[in-house]
């Protein structure tokens, strides 16, 4: 008898599996339909590409500014991958460098009051579009479908804190 439940499960657990790989290849495919029609948004309507978005999201959710360290750490990237961003959002009047008082080498970047207003307008213009893409999602659908996200998140960043 137990042998025959055994099978059972397994073929349950075997069909759960696909089932949830199929899931997470159509979210794969959704992610990338959604961030590629993101990157041609800001192409087109503010000349600027998605990761200079990251960037001055990051700095606007910390109004006085983040060591260029913390901010890789926030975008989950390497410094050398932010730091020819900020370079190019300096000489665009978009960030401002200020040195650390206790720290030579190190600076804090920070939105000039130039770069948080484009940043609030490009901000809502991503909510207009990141609204039209997934509007084929009820609205009552959403808190769930958020927390069986948050959830898949909550196990892949365990440890990392």
């Amino acid at each position: 008898m137990s042998e025959v439940l055994v099978t059972q499960s397994h073929g349950h657990d075997a069909s759960a599996s696909k089932a949830r790989l199929r899931l997470w290849l159509k979210l794969l495919k959704a992610t990338k339909h959604v961030e590629a029609e993101l990157r041609e948004n800001f192409r087109t309507g503010f000349d600027t590409t998605l990761p200079r978005f990251d960037v001055m999201a990051a700095l606007y959710r910390d109004e006085p500014g983040l060591k260029m360290s913390e901010l890789s750490s926030v975008l989950r990237v390497s410094n050398g991958n932010v730091t020819g961003i900020v370079d190019r959002l300096v000489e665009d009047g978009i960030l401002v460098r200020i040195p650390v008082d206790n720290d030579r080498r190190a600076t804090t970047v920070r939105l000039t009051k130039a770069g948080r207003e484009q940043f609030e307008a490009m901000a809502a213009s991503h909510e207009s579009w990141i609204d039209s893409l997934l509007d084929g999602i009820e609205a009552n659908e959403v808190p769930h479908l958020s927390d069986q996200l948050e959830c898949i998140a909550r196990k892949s960043t365990k440890g990392e804190d």
